[in-house]
């Protein structure tokens, strides 16, 4: 499965546009974290807790996409953008999106 946030795979043709292939997750943070991450947000620096949370969302989020694309039937997503929205105090939500080709 090739993934890529441009319009094309280079040096391949979609033949078919299957649909519009997404993954999404929602990550809680962890009150531990809060905790620590609110010492280190007083003193400044990267919050590497949340920075390692919201990776491993994309991550997910990626992944629960290409198994969509998968039971299309697709080769490939193009296109593909992430979004991240507050869903609960704590609480975000990463969605991957793209669309669904078959390449030639």
């Amino acid at each position: 499965m090739q993934i890529t946030n441009t319009e094309t795979v280079p040096d391949r043709e979609a033949v078919e546009v299957l649909g519009i292939a997404r993954g999404n997750t929602v990550e809680a943070r962890n009150v531990g974290r809060d905790i620590t991450q609110g010492i280190r947000n007083v003193f400044g620096g990267e919050l590497k807790a949340y920075s390692e949370l919201l990776s491993k969302a994309r991550d997910e989020a990626i992944s629960r996409m290409e198994s969509d694309a998968e039971a299309m039937g697709a080769d490939a997503v193009v296109n593909v953008r992430l979004e991240t929205s507050n869903i609960t105090d704590g609480g975000s939500e990463v969605m991957a999106y793209g669309t669904a080709v078959r390449l030639q």
